[in-house]
C-alpha cells in the first residue's frame, strides 16, 4: 500500500493465524473507518479487496504450488486474458481431480467468499484448506477462476465483476467494460476450462466442489456436456447451491437420475454436521447440515464431511470398475505362455 492514499488506513497485515489484523491496534477490519460515509468506505474495502485477492493469487502458486494457467488459450498478444490455476500434474496423473467452483461476486480463484476472509481469516474464507487436503489424499486439483469476466478500458485494471445483488452497468457505462473472451460468465468460464483442459485429463475420476452459485454452473456444464461429464465425473459435493434440477435439465430424467445417485449437498442450517435435512425445494440429491447456520462458514466447516464423501465415493466407483474389468483365467494365462 506504499505510496496509495489508503496507505495509513489500510495498515492491515494476516497473522500466523491467517486472520485479518491491524499492524499497530491488532484489530479486526473496521469497516465504518469514515463516519457515516459509505461511497468511502466501499472504496476503501474495495481496495482491501484487491489487495487481499493479488495476496490469494500468490498464496496459490507460492504454498499450494499451483500453476496459473491462462485462457483462451489462442489469445493474441495484447488480448484481455482470464486464468485459473492447477497442480502440476493436473492433467497428467491418473490420480483423482478435485475441481473448485466457488460462489459469485467480485472474489476470484481461491476465495470462498471476500467478507468471510476478511472477518474469518483465510482458514475459512479460501479454498486453501480444502487445496491441501485434495494434496495430501494425493489427488490433483484445479481451481476454476468464474468471476474474472471483464477488464476495465480505462484504466487497464482487472474490473470487479458483478455480484449477485449489484446492479447491471447502463448502456452508457457498458461501452467501458470489455467481455473477456470464453470466460464473459461464469458459466462460459466453465464450460471453456472443461472442454480444453479437464476433460482431456488423464484421470477417469473427476470430483467437483460447487459453492452457491457454483453448484447452478456445474448443473449448467452437466446439461451442456451430459455424457462426457457422467462418465468422466464420479461425484459432487454441492455447499448451499442455488441451482435448480427440474428446471435446468427440463425434467431429464437421466440427469435428474444421476444427481440422486452421485451428488450430495451440504446447506447451513441449525443441525449438526451431516444430519439429514429435508429440502421442499430440492429434493434431487440427499441434503445434510453444513453444521452451521452462517452461509459464509459453510465450506469450512464441512471440509472434512466433504472430503470423507468424496473419498467413499471414489473408492464405490473404483470397486464397481474392478469388478467389470476382464480377470484373467488359467487357461488364458496358459494360451499366453505357450504363445511366447
Amino acid at each position: 500500500m506504499e505510496g496509495s492514499e489508503y496507505q495509513e488506513e489500510l495498515k492491515y497485515d494476516f497473522n500466523i493465524k491467517g486472520e485479518l489484523r491491524h499492524l499497530d491496534t491488532n484489530e479486526s477490519f473496521v469497516f465504518n473507518y469514515y463516519k457515516n460515509a459509505h461511497e468511502q468506505n466501499h472504496k476503501r474495502y474495495q481496495v482491501l479487496g484487491h489487495l487481499i485477492t493479488q495476496y490469494v493469487y500468490e498464496l496459490l502458486e507460492r504454498v499450494c504450488m499451483l500453476q496459473k494457467v491462462y485462457i483462451p488459450t489462442d489469445a493474441t498478444e495484447n488480448e484481455p486474458r482470464s486464468f485459473f490455476f492447477m497442480s502440476k500434474n493436473a492433467l497428467t496423473s491418473s490420480c483423482s481431480l478435485i475441481v473448485l467452483l466457488q460462489d459469485r461476486g467480485v472474489f476470484r480463484a481461491g476465495q470462498w467468499g471476500q467478507k468471510t476472509t476478511v472477518s474469518e481469516g483465510l482458514g475459512h474464507g479460501t479454498q486453501i484448506p480444502f487445496i491441501k487436503m485434495a494434496l495430501e489424499s494425493h489427488s490433483e486439483v484445479i481451481v476454476l477462476n468464474p468471476n474474472d469476466n471483464f477488464v476495465d478500458l480505462n484504466t487497464e485494471n482487472e474490473r470487479l465483476s458483478f455480484s449477485a445483488r449489484e446492479e447491471a452497468p447502463t448502456s452508457v457505462q457498458s461501452v467501458w467494460w470489455l467481455p473477456k473472451r470464453c470466460s464473459s460468465s461464469p458459466e462460459e468460464h466453465t464450460v471453456y476450462v472443461w472442454d480444453h483442459f479437464i476433460s482431456k485429463s488423464a484421470t477417469k475420476h473427476v470430483a467437483f466442489i460447487a459453492h452457491g452459485y457454483g453448484g447452478l454452473v456445474f448443473v449448467d456444464l452437466l446439461v451442456q456436456r451430459k455424457l462426457e461429464v457422467m462418465n468422466k465425473v464420479y461425484s459432487v459435493a454441492f455447499i448451499d447451491s442455488v441451482h435448480n434440477t427440474r428446471h435446468q435439465t427440463r425434467s431429464d430424467p437421466q440427469i435428474q437420475e444421476w444427481i440422486q445417485k452421485y451428488c450430495r449437498e451440504w446447506v447451513s442450517d441449525s443441525k449438526p454436521l451431516d444430519k439429514a435435512v429435508a429440502s421442499l425445494l430440492k429434493a434431487n440429491c440427499p441434503t445434510v447440515s453444513a453444521g452451521t447456520e452462517k452461509y459464509g462458514l459453510a465450506p469450512s466447516c464441512c471440509l472434512h464431511a466433504i472430503f470423507k464423501y468424496l473419498k467413499s465415493m471414489l473408492k464405490a466407483k473404483t470397486t464397481t470398475a474392478s469388478r467389470h474389468s476382464p480377470v484373467a483365467t488359467r487357461s488364458s494365462t496358459r494360451k499366453k505362455r505357450g504363445n511366447v
